[in-house]
């Protein structure tokens, strides 16, 4: 029995994963990750830096990129519900501009593939989530770049929330997709 469903989402490389949960009344057991499941799917990165945050209701962190040491981020939800985002930047892609969401929880314990070249982002939809993620590389800031959550020309379906759209200051200086004009050649 395979521990994993990998789900494309129509964008290359971009993948939601389901782990298979084994549940009894004690409780539940799944596995993350698997190098060798991961492989087998065509998923080979490697994964160098594990991040965790937690963020109340209405934090909307993003979209973020790294120009420096693009990293890709296997992501999931512990505690509470995120809709989560990934922008393709890749310049020679065919899906340049396109964006995909899905929403992730500790109940439905999706991860999702945010691969480098990417933004990415998440808004938090419960009362608190705590957030995790695998990184394929070491966080640059030097290289930390941002596009607008609201960018009309990414036209992102956000979910109505009945909350009040928190953003750090250093979000609220985003710019659009446009005026970014990120092309990233991986």
């Amino acid at each position: 029995m395979a521990k994993f469903k990998f789900i494309q989402t129509g964008i290359k490389d971009m993948v939601i994963i389901e782990p298979t949960v084994f549940g009894d009344n004690r409780g539940y057991f799944m596995e993350t990750y698997s190098e060798k499941e991961f492989s087998d799917a065509g998923l080979n990165m490697k994964f160098v830096q594990d991040n965790q945050s937690k963020s109340k209701k209405g934090v909307l962190r993003g979209l973020h990129f790294q120009t420096k040491n693009p990293q890709g981020k296997l992501v999931r939800v512990i505690k509470g519900e995120v809709f989560d985002v990934g922008v393709d930047l890749r310049e020679n892609s065919e899906t340049y501009g396109q964006w995909y969401g899905v929403v992730l929880s500790e109940e439905n314990k999706k991860q999702f593939y945010v691969p480098e070249g990417f933004a990415h982002g998440f808004l938090v939809l419960s009362d608190t989530a705590e957030f995790v993620y695998k990184c394929t590389r070491l966080y640059d800031p030097s290289g930390e770049g941002g596009i607008r959550y609201d960018d009309p020309d990414l036209n992102i379906q956000w979910p109505k929330i009945d909350a009040e759209i928190l953003l750090s200051e250093k979000d609220k200086k985003n710019l659009g997709f446009k005026e970014a004009n990120i092309k990233f050649k991986l």
